[in-house]
């Protein structure tokens, strides 16, 4: 189902004002590079200085407004940055880690719905601990009560970090149970664009610490999971006729360093 032409505006307004917002609070990392202001201009320097800080920091000032405007046409509630809580049941940390070392081993194949089951089971039983764990990039709620968190990585992340980002999924899971131990609750790792495309996202290379179908959605997979189908395809237009209508504004705006 494409987008209404109402949230296709709500969605370019959200690109639009993040955009803005970014060069507002931006501060080139060096004010004093001579030999390179001298060879490539001030203004170009500025450019590829922004570029860079804003490809470090596109997760938060772009995807994470611009997904949450989008799961807005469609799910009951969205929000970014979502402190899931801080509890979890001595049950539930106990059955994680034997998930944790069984992964690790390779000892049995990954299964995030028995292993949701699993901490369903626990996830009152013993002492309640404290956990300090990081927000949820983003996080959704549909009219049912069933509840998504996302943790939103960068295009190519460091394959040797997914096994603590499978733990923080689980323990989202933990902690959301622990407040309510019937909720449905799904944790994913959600990757905005394929860096590969036209090849396809190289999966394998997760294969036996993510339950893929069921921990990691790419591309398409995300947008089209919070906007309905076509939504990925209609995103990147919305991105593209922002970028034509600021084009001039930009030019402007670095165009003022030179000066």
């Amino acid at each position: 189902m494409p987008l209404s032409p109402a949230s296709i505006k709500s969605i370019e307004s959200t690109i639009r004002d993040s955009l803005r917002k970014k060069f507002q609070n931006y501060k080139p990392e060096s004010k004093n590079m001579p030999f390179h202001f001298r060879l490539l201009g001030k203004d170009r320097m500025a450019l590829y200085s922004f570029i860079h800080s804003l490809n470090t920091s596109f997760g938060t000032s772009i995807f994470e407004p611009v997904a949450v405007t989008l799961a807005k046409t469609r799910f009951a509630h969205a929000e970014s940055q979502h402190a899931p809580g801080n509890q979890i049941s001595e049950g539930a940390q106990t059955v994680i880690q034997k998930i944790m070392n069984n992964l690790s081993a390779a000892s049995k194949d990954v299964n995030k719905t028995e292993e949701v089951e699993q901490i369903r089971a626990v996830c009152q039983k013993g002492a309640m601990n404290i956990l300090e764990t990081v927000n949820a990039d983003l996080f959704i709620q549909d009219a049912k009560g069933a509840m998504y968190l996302f943790d939103i990585k960068t295009v190519k992340p460091n394959i040797s970090g997914f096994k603590d980002h499978k733990r923080t999924l689980l323990e989202w899971c933990a902690i959301k149970l622990a407040q309510n131990p019937n909720v449905q609750i799904h944790t994913c790792i959600a990757i905005p664009y394929n860096p590969y495309e036209p090849q396809p996202y190289q999966r394998w290379t997760l294969k036996g610490m993510l339950d893929l179908p069921h921990e990691l959605k790419v591309a398409e997979e995300f947008w089209d999971f919070l906007g309905g189908g076509g939504s990925y395809e209609e995103l990147l237009n919305c991105f593209e006729r922002v970028g034509i209508e600021l084009r001039d504004e930009i030019d402007r705006y670095f165009r003022n360093f030179n000066t």
